[in-house]
């Protein structure tokens, strides 16, 4: 095995294509509240930063803090029904983490989801391939907060030079950096290579078993 020893993962645009449900659930919650809703393209623009400031975007400018709370709330209701069914895997993730467990490696996710919507969604995808699971709450403050990955390498047990952090946006590059350990970009997800290289990218993963090699070394 290489000096990795600990592989952690953002989750929207990294393991998972979550868009098409970030978009259906957004739009049910704005319809519902009487305001206009939006294409996929303007929603995929809203989103990498948590459901509040995806929610603050998507409403007219202007709105009070009262109606955006309020619509916060109903969007959070919305996501135990409808936040998952149409969710799907990225080519390949499920044998990179099989792969990277076969090799003795932890592996992690740490996500701006909030945390019961994390939870939700590795339990039904990934069941039980984890060894740690965080989302935002009143304790992991969103990336790129160095605060959550710094307690999720604690509880691996693992060194920052003993880890990489694998994510498809500039703050996960930034949250990797601020904890010490490597920054691995995915160029499936919802920004553009540039951008990631731009970030300081240590690696740039082309396809998902690229992980596995990278860790073993």
């Amino acid at each position: 095995m290489g000096t990795v020893r600990a592989v952690i993962f953002d989750l929207d645009g990294t393991l998972l294509d979550t868009l098409p449900d970030l978009v259906a659930i957004t739009n049910k919650a704005l319809s519902d509240l009487g305001f206009p809703t939006h294409s996929r393209d303007e929603i995929l623009s809203y989103i990498g930063l948590g459901a509040e400031s995806l929610i603050s975007q998507a409403l007219p400018a202007g709105t009070s803090q009262e109606d955006l709370l309020r619509t916060l709330d109903h969007w959070r209701a919305l996501y135990p029904v409808m936040g998952d069914t149409l969710t799907s895997y990225f080519l390949g993730i499920e044998d990179m983490l099989a792969n990277l467990r076969r090799a003795g490696i932890k592996t992690a996710v740490l996500s701006n989801k909030f945390d019961a919507g994390t939870q939700q969604v590795v339990t039904r995808y990934f069941p039980g391939l984890f060894d740690v699971v965080h989302g935002e709450d009143s304790e992991i403050p969103r990336k790129p907060d160095p605060t959550g990955l710094l307690r999720t390498l604690s509880e691996l047990a693992c060194r920052p030079q003993e880890a990489a952090y694998v994510g498809d946006s500039p703050t996960d590059m930034e949250v990797a950096h601020r904890a010490g350990v490597q920054a691995w970009a995915v160029i499936w997800g919802y920004n553009p290579p540039a951008s990631l290289k731009a970030a300081g990218a240590d690696k740039v993963v082309q396809a998902a078993n690229d992980i596995v090699r990278f860790a073993c070394g």
